[in-house]
Order: C-alpha cells, then structure tokens, then sequence
C-alpha cells in the first residue's frame, strides 16, 4: 500500500508516492500564482492552488509508476494562508482591486499590521499562548482587516479556512477544522475548550462568535491525521486517483515538516523547517511560555505535547532577495542556467577558490535579515534588514560574500530562538532541519557551528512530504497513530557535528554584531520618528 503526501507553499504545489516504509517512490511539483496586488499584500487563488495540486499528484503517481488502488490514504499540509468562500462556496475576492480569482490571503501578508498591533493593545488570553504579541500573519488580525476595509466580502463570507482545511474539503468534502490550524493561527485555546468568545468581541470580531459564528471559523474539531472522510467522486478524478481513499486532518506545511524530520534524532531536537521563511518546532510535555515565541499549542502535532513555535518570516526569501538585488547576479544565474547547476553551487565554488576554509571569509561583512520583519523573538513585524562591510568590489566574489553572510545571519537567528527557548527551560539538543534550505551544505555547516549544536539531516530529503504522506498512513489505518508512524516511516539520519574551535568564536563575535544591528536598526526607527 502508498500513501501520498501533498505540500502546498508560497510558490508550489508537491505531492510525493510514500511506501509503509517511508520510501519516497515518485515526487513531482507545479507552480502556483502569487499576486501583489498593493504594497504589504500577497494573495492566490485556490483554484489555481487546486489545479497545480492535480497536477503534482498526477506526476507523483505517474513518477512512481502507481496505480490508484495501490493508494490507500492521502494527507495535506499547507501554509498557513487565509482562503474566504460564500454560502455556495464560491470565491470571494480578498484585495482592495476586487479581482474575483484571488479569494485567499497569504500567510505573509502584512496588509494587518496595525490590527495586529490594536489586538495586542486590547488584550486577552489567547495572546499567552502567541508569546504575548500575536501575529499579522495569523488569521484574527486579517479577518479584523477583512471586516473593516472590505465589509461585503465579510458580510458575504459563509466560510474562512486555513489553507490546509481548504484542501481537505476540496478533496472530501469535509467541513472539519484541524486542531492544527486553529490552536496555532486563530487563537482556538483547545486546551481550555475551545473559542474564547469574549476576546473574539473584544477584538471587533463578535461576528464570529456564538454557534452560528462558530461555524464560519469551526466547529468540528478534528486531530492531525484523523480520517476526515474520501475523496469525493470528482476530486478523485481530477487527482487520478480512487473515490474513497483516506482523507486525513491536516497540518501547517511547518508542522508536517517537523512530523517528516524529528523521528530522525534522539533526544529532545528542535526542527527547522527552512522554507521561503523558516519555523523552529520544539516539543514539551509542559506548557512552556516563552516571549516572542508562537505557543504552546496542546496537541497541535502529537496528542499530549505542547508545541512552541518560532521562526523568520523570510528565509530562502531573503536569500532570493540578497542575491537578486546584486549586480553580478544575472550573469551567475544565466552561467548557472547554461550549466543545470543552481547559482548557489557556482557560489559555494567562488568561495573555495577564495579560501581553504570560508566560514571567517565574512569578517567584515554582516547581514541583517530581518527584511520582512522579525517573527520570534523579537516579534516585531516592523522591522528591516540591512548589509554592513560594503566596498567597491561589485563582482562575483562580493556576491559570495554577501551569499555567505546571509547563511549565517539566518542560523545567527535560529541562536537567537535557541537562547530564547532555553532562558524559559526547553532543553535543545539537536537541529533537525527540512524544506529547501535543507539541501545547501553550506547553510547547514554554518547553523551547526553558529548554535553550537548537531544537526541531524534525514536521508529522505522529502521530509515535509513525509509528513503529510503520514498523515495519510493513519487516515487509512495502516498505523494506529502519529507515533508510531514516525517510528515506521522515518529515514535514518547522519550527523553535522559543530566544528568548535576558531569556529565558535568567529561566531561568538559574529552573533554580537548580529544582536548589535538590531539595536542599531530599532535605533534609527525611533530617531526617524522625530523621537
């Protein structure tokens, strides 16, 4: 029997044919449209998401050489996106041009800001369990949004889903919510029974409340990976796949990323799941409230562990921006493009070539990263980055520099959610890391060195697929839960010791500046200001 996995991100649509082993038999992916439409917004369509799912599962399955009745379960993870539909669930339009396609808001959009900042103004007890500052990329500030500048749509909308639940009804047809989604985007407190109705109110969203307004935000609750339902006779045939394969609850795409990896290490690990942004997952088997750190949310991957959520709000984002705003940039890309490599392979051999070892090469230069805000723990969606140590220099080499210093202010800020965590008592023993990001050697060495901690790489190089296809496992009951499939389905691993040494001190130093720039930038805001 397989099961298929289905990852849904900023820019693409993957599934992956998973055997009860955890083998990745066939993977495949299609594009997915991003509009931005005005400064701070960022929409899809879920029509367009729907459509390149099919496709992925269509290559998946074909790659594999599977046959639909060989498939016994389906999982879904998904960002954390906003998707909004009528009574006859039929888009509605999200941004301020009212194009009708664009009915979901992307998990980084910051068109809510300022709602975000007047809720953390207000107050209540769901915001213990944001570290205290909730988010603009979660859904109560872009549902604030929604009701204020575009009431109709609001008014008209019989139904706000996570991305992730979208996807599973699209498939079954069910309306259930993953426990997921709400405990970690919509302040759902499933520890504390559910819907805080005085804090919905409070916040300008009494809208929502009650069992009528429950049922446009969730009343069936359902855990990770249970059976929701089968695909329904249409979804099947668009995904080619058999009408009434297991459906299972869903994850956020971070969450089936942290399921695919963490079986992979002893102890108590921290998952990196290093996307276009990047989340840091911790599981606890006690609340553990940390400032600036997303949590704890009961149950939200395993049945009695609480799980504390960190991350950046641009990883490979960044990356993709420090390199394409370069001069020397185009030419890498075009060499690269000739050659079937990746422009970051060429990087990686400018920097050989520029010194035996390359970790010190970036003494003089330092990346602040946090050009899309700061997600934890700072948790100051305001903020922007900046590059200190530049010259004249405008070649390849320059760009290698500023390549190089970029991977390291990323892991400068998974040490920074490492501290965070341990100052509130999580012990942390190990970095295990997913997603694209995963895939550059570099990037890995340099958080192993940079947070003095091993780093523990899958062989399965698929793992938020994994995550998902698991999901899908427990749906169609070929394992009694989430546990166990871990233990069937994880890769073993291989260990990235960090280096110590001339290492650890060129970081020691390198993380102060790190922690100096943000000072600095917080100090020129406050200067602008006229303060």
């Amino acid at each position: 029997m397989f099961f298929i996995g289905v990852d849904v991100g900023t820019g693409s649509a993957r599934a992956g044919v998973f055997d009860a082993r955890g083998r990745l038999l066939g993977n495949s992916e299609a594009a997915i449209a991003l509009w931005r439409p005005c400064p701070d917004h960022a929409q899809h369509s879920s029509a367009d998401i729907w459509a390149a799912v099919c496709r992925a599962v269509r290559g998946a399955m074909a790659e594999a050489g599977a046959a639909p009745d060989q498939v016994t379960g389906l999982g879904f993870d998904a960002t954390c996106s906003l998707v909004v539909s009528d009574a006859d669930e039929r888009p509605l339009p999200v941004g301020p041009d009212g194009a009708p396609e664009q009915d979901v808001i992307v998990w980084m959009d910051h068109r809510a800001i300022a709602d975000a900042e007047a809720i953390d103004a207000i107050g209540g007890a769901p915001l213990a369990h944001v570290g205290g500052t909730i988010s603009p990329e979660m859904q109560m500030p872009k549902l604030r949004w929604l009701a204020r500048e575009m009431p109709d749509t609001f008014a008209r909308a019989a139904q706000f889903r996570d991305l992730p639940d979208w996807l599973v009804f699209r498939a079954s047809g069910s309306t259930a919510r993953s426990l997921c989604s709400l405990v970690c985007k919509w302040t759902y407190l499933g520890h504390a029974g559910g819907w805080d109705d005085g804090f919905l109110s409070a916040i300008g969203l009494g809208a929502l409340t009650g069992s009528a307004g429950h049922a446009r935000i969730g009343t069936e609750i359902a855990a990770p990976g249970d059976r929701v339902g089968g695909l329904t006779p249409s979804a099947a045939e668009e995904l080619g796949l058999r009408p009434g394969t297991a459906v299972a609850a869903s994850l956020i795409d971070a969450y089936a990323g942290a399921l695919g990896s963490m079986g992979a290490a002893q102890g108590n690990p921290l998952a990196l799941i290093a996307g276009t942004s990047a989340c840091h997952i911790a599981l606890t088997d006690r609340a553990a409230f940390v400032p600036g750190v997303w949590g704890p949310y009961r149950g939200a991957l395993l049945p009695g562990l609480w799980a504390s959520e960190a991350g950046q709000s641009a990883a490979g984002a960044l990356l993709d921006a420090v390199l394409g705003r370069h001069g020397a940039f185009p030419a890498l890309a075009e060499e690269a493009r000739a050659a079937g490599r990746r422009p970051t392979e060429l990087l990686d051999a400018t920097l050989e070539d520029m010194a035996p070892e390359t970790a010190t090469l970036t003494v003089a230069r330092h990346v602040q990263p946090d050009v899309h805000g700061n997600r934890s723990p700072l948790a100051q969606p305001w903020r922007r980055g900046g590059i200190d140590g530049l010259t004249l220099d405008t070649g390849r080499r320059d760009l290698a520099l500023d390549y190089l210093a970029t991977l390291q202010a990323l892991a400068y800020g998974t040490r920074h959610i490492v501290e965070s965590l341990r100052a509130e008592g999580l012990t942390i023993e190990a970095i295990v890391p997913s997603g694209g990001l995963a895939k550059n050697a570099l990037f890995l060495r340099e958080t192993a060195d940079a947070c003095g901690l091993p780093v523990i790489l899958p062989d399965c190089g698929e793992t938020v697929l994994l995550g998902s296809a698991m999901l899908g496992a427990v749906a169609a009951g070929a394992v009694p839960d989430l546990a166990h499939a871990m233990r069937a389905m994880s890769s073993p691993a291989r260990e990235i010791a960090p280096r110590g040494g001339e290492f650890a001190g060129h970081h020691d130093r390198k993380f102060r500046v790190y922690r100096r720039m943000q000072e600095d930038h917080a100090a020129y805001r406050q200067i602008m200001s006229g303060a």
